[in-house]
């Protein structure tokens, strides 16, 4: 996984699968058991009732963030996680300003949220679409550093990832909706058309790496084209954040002095 450092950061320089060498087996048995140790890590996280986590999911059409949140979570409480796919916005929503439907979703104490797609979708496809300017998206970037930095100020971890996916292996996954019957319900008219639009997606990306990439809340660059890896760089990120947190189980009431 690459950190977004550099002010000129090119995304076709970062690599889109696993280090040479890294075996697949290897890395699914310790996939298994950092499972068991983010669920034991989340319980007590719940528990606490003190901090709430941010999960942004980023990436290309087909990148693979609904099968992560899948390989990812699975075994995990699902009374303190919380999934939101955010879609093309309402009427009601378009007539508030691009954070007022986000911020309704943001966790509560003791709940992790992920963001299927979130509040960066006002900065990336708005702008591929003309929608949105550059003088506008620069006002929309000041505003995003300042909401984050607002959730993190009020106890709220907030990760970003983005799943960096190949060009080849999107075109493949794009055609598997259209040729596999388990699959045809992902697909979408518009597939064909982002997918020829790879490029200006790529430079606006780019553009958000550079202006929303603060050191206290940095992107995570994830190697997507092989989920097993996917999933295990993502689960240890979790994992080691929610270490640092450092979550106790809190006292019963009866041992609490009185």
């Amino acid at each position: 996984m690459s950190s977004a450092t550099s002010s000129s950061l090119n995304l076709t320089k970062l690599p889109t699968r696993a280090p040479r060498g890294m075996q697949k087996e290897h890395i699914a048995a310790e996939l298994k058991r950092l499972r068991q140790e983010l669920a034991e890590l989340q319980n007590c996280f719940y528990a606490e009732n003190r901090h709430s986590l941010l999960i942004i999911l980023q990436g290309m059409d087909a990148s693979g963030k609904d099968g992560l949140i899948r390989r990812v979570f699975s075994g995990i409480n699902p009374q303190g996680v919380q999934v939101h796919a955010f879609k093309e916005p309402t009427d009601e929503e378009l007539a508030h300003d691009f954070l007022w439907r986000i911020h309704q979703h943001t966790p509560r104490r003791g709940m992790i949220q992920i963001f299927n797609r979130s509040h960066y979708e006002d900065v990336l496809i708005t702008r591929v679409l003309g929608l949105v300017n550059a003088e506008e998206a620069r006002r929309r970037f000041s505003a995003i550093n300042a909401f984050e930095k607002l959730l993190q100020q009020s106890g709220t971890t907030v990760l970003k990832f983005y799943l960096h996916v190949s060009q080849e292996e999107q075109l493949e996954r794009l055609t598997e909706r259209v040729t596999d019957p388990s699959k045809h319900w992902k697909y979408e008219a518009g597939d064909e058309q982002k997918a020829k639009q790879w490029p200006q997606y790529q430079a606006v990306y780019e553009d958000v790496f550079e202006h929303c990439n603060p050191a206290s809340c940095p992107w995570h660059i994830v190697p997507a084209d092989q989920n097993w890896y996917k999933a295990y760089v993502v689960a240890l990120a979790l994992r080691d954040a929610l270490l640092k947190l450092d979550s106790k189980y809190p006292e019963h009431k009866a041992d609490r002095p009185k």
